[in-house]
């Protein structure tokens, strides 16, 4: 359960993630960021599958479901998606998770450009606008 940023009197509802190894509209993103985050979906991809888990209050919660359903640590990225915005600005490389040393990324945001677009292309697939 989670408490709704916009509800002054403390509203609790439930996130419920979803799985997306086939599609998701545009449109169904924007509801999602209504619903918590005013204006952002928080994902996390993974590059090997060619899937991603939207809709928690953090990024720490889908990547343990993806593991939870037998994707590999090194293959999970987190990013937001901006349902309202078009271009290269609609998926932002910020997360807690792409704190990966050992994969040579060092801070939140996904510093391998070639990633990016790997992660870049698997949203383009997955998201119809």
């Amino acid at each position: 359960m989670f408490k709704n940023p916009s509800d002054s009197e403390g509203f609790l509802y439930t996130i419920h993630m979803k799985l997306v190894d086939k599609n998701i509209t545009i449109e169904e993103l924007k509801k999602l960021s209504e619903r918590m985050f005013g204006g952002l979906v928080k994902a996390v991809v993974d590059i090997r599958k060619n899937i991603m888990v939207v809709d928690a209050a953090m990024h720490a919660d889908e990547e343990q479901n993806l593991l939870n359903l037998g994707s590999k640590q090194d293959d999970l990225w987190g990013i937001n998606l901006y349902p309202e915005v078009e271009g290269d600005d609609f998926i932002e490389f910020d997360s807690m998770i792409n704190v990966r040393p050992r994969l040579n990324n060092f801070s939140r945001s996904i510093e391998n450009k070639e990633l990016q677009q790997k992660i870049r292309s698997i949203v383009k697939i997955l998201v119809i606008k």
